[in-house]
């Protein structure tokens, strides 16, 4: 039986176990999704010595830059991004790694897009604002970083002047910000400059409607979620692993 799984730490609320085993369960499909919960992602080469018919792997937060190292070749996209969410066994047991997260990003985000929406202020830079960037600039956006401390490259929120926001009419949120349980919190954006022109797209899908989206739609603001991203990014990650 083929095994598929996914590295992170912690795993408690991971979404891809629940996704696959019921994927697998709907089209009869011979495999198992395994939680590997690990906290240093050195322990990557035991598990695929450890596991046979290991097939691909999902790697989540912390490891998505830390496990470049540990591979024997990215594709195209995650070297340029610089992280990695899915790394394939390949026939000869090397490791590869791709990046589905911008393709879950970038055809979420897609349908919303429209000619004026040019500029984008990206909140937070950790390492889930790669991909997001990525896929952005992929539809054609330019990005800008906003950072709660200063920073090269990065605006601050005291920066986001009524001309940045006219400018800046993407918004997306990078950062845990909002995520269950701190339900009530949301980034610190000047929302009374928003106008129905302005599109805020949150990563976090915990809870559904983020206090970020309720107080855009304030303004009206049209609002997603990154829920779609998910369903997305899985089953791009099954499509690598099963491309010749």
């Amino acid at each position: 039986m083929d095994i598929y799984g996914l590295i992170g730490f912690p795993l408690g609320h991971s979404f891809s176990r629940k996704f696959f085993m019921e994927k697998f369960a709907k089209e009869h499909i011979e495999a198992e999704y395994r939680n590997f919960e690990i906290a240093d992602v050195r322990q990557l080469p035991d598990i695929v010595r450890n596991t046979p018919n290991l097939r691909g792997l999902n790697c989540t937060i912390p490891h998505k830059q830390s496990i470049l190292p540990l591979l024997d070749e990215l594709d195209e996209r995650a070297h340029r991004i610089g992280a990695v969410n899915v790394v394939k066994v390949m026939k000869d047991g090397r490791l590869k790694g791709y990046n589905a997260d911008v393709i879950g990003f970038r055809d979420s985000i897609r349908p919303l897009i429209l000619p004026y929406h040019r500029h984008a202020l990206l909140l937070g830079t950790g390492g889930a604002s790669l991909a997001v960037r990525a896929g952005l600039e992929e539809l054609g956006l330019t990005c800008t970083y906003v950072s709660r401390t200063s920073r090269k490259g990065a605006l601050t929120y005291e920066e986001l002047t009524p001309e940045v926001m006219r400018k800046h009419q993407v918004i997306v949120n990078c950062s845990p910000v909002g995520m269950y349980p701190h339900i009530d919190e949301a980034p610190a954006l000047p929302y009374e400059l928003l106008t129905p022109n302005h599109l805020l797209y949150d990563l976090v899908y915990n809870p559904l409607q983020t206090a970020f989206m309720q107080r855009g739609e304030a303004y009206g603001a049209v609002t997603k979620n990154g829920l779609e991203m998910l369903h997305l990014q899985a089953l791009a990650s099954w499509d690598i692993w099963n491309q010749e």
